[in-house]
């Protein structure tokens, strides 16, 4: 599943992302309204995290901008606001959900699970990726091989995801570094041949035909057939 976190503040928008990942989610953070439409017009995110306080624009105006051009992700509003007008505002202007800082993690959590359960309909495929006999439950954040499921970490699950969402297709270090790390360290470092090596570990388990295969010099694959 893939988010994007709306917020000016650094030290909360850190926090945010790094809690966000741990927990097996992909991670997009902008600062302002502008950096946030153009992410969202560039990219299909299942839910939307969003502060009302940014820098160029009132967040209940990105909203209804996200809205205008075809923006149909759920909304969970993050603001310092707390009278009933600003809550009954939000969620009449756009905003799915509502929640007034401070706040609690594993409120927040809770309340984007709540979310992506909601508008995902009962029975969907989109809440599943199969590759042959490798299953993922976006919404659980399970992987299965062969009926059997995987111990994964919440980071080797996001990788896991990625890989599947392009099998058959190359993806390099730096692809991943993006998408899975979001370019947060050095691109010299080895934490993707680290992880790769602890997934396909758990992913090719013995017996089973191997799915993630290494091109020297290139990236990695994960077979599709």
């Amino acid at each position: 599943m893939r988010l994007l976190l709306v917020e000016d503040e650094f030290d909360i928008q850190n926090f945010l992302r790094n809690s966000l990942t741990e927990a097996g989610y992909q991670v997009d953070v902008a600062s302002t309204g502008k950096q946030a439409e153009s992410l969202a017009q560039e990219n299909a995110y299942d839910t939307l995290i969003v502060d009302l306080g940014l820098p160029d624009i009132d967040g209940i105006n990105l909203i209804l901008r996200l809205r205008q051009i075809g923006v149909s992700a759920p909304v969970l509003i993050l603001s310092a606001r707390r009278s009933v007008d600003d809550r009954v505002r939000g969620l009449e202007q756009g905003g799915d959900d509502y929640l007034t800082k401070p706040f609690a993690l594993a409120e927040l959590l809770a309340r984007v699970r709540n979310m992506l359960k909601r508008n995902t309909p009962a029975g969907s495929e989109s809440t599943r990726l199969r590759v042959l006999d490798l299953e993922l439950d976006l919404l659980r954040r399970e992987a299965t091989r062969a009926g059997q499921v995987l111990q994964l970490t919440p980071q080797e699950f996001v990788l896991l995801e990625y890989l599947c969402r392009n099998a058959g297709r190359v993806v390099t270090r730096s692809m991943i570094l993006d998408k899975v790390w979001g370019m947060r360290i050095h691109p010299d470092t080895n934490v993707v041949d680290v992880h790769i090596y602890r997934l396909r570990g758990k992913v090719d388990m013995k017996g089973l035909q191997p799915l993630i295969k290494t091109l020297r010099g290139v990236g990695y694959v994960l077979k599709d057939r």
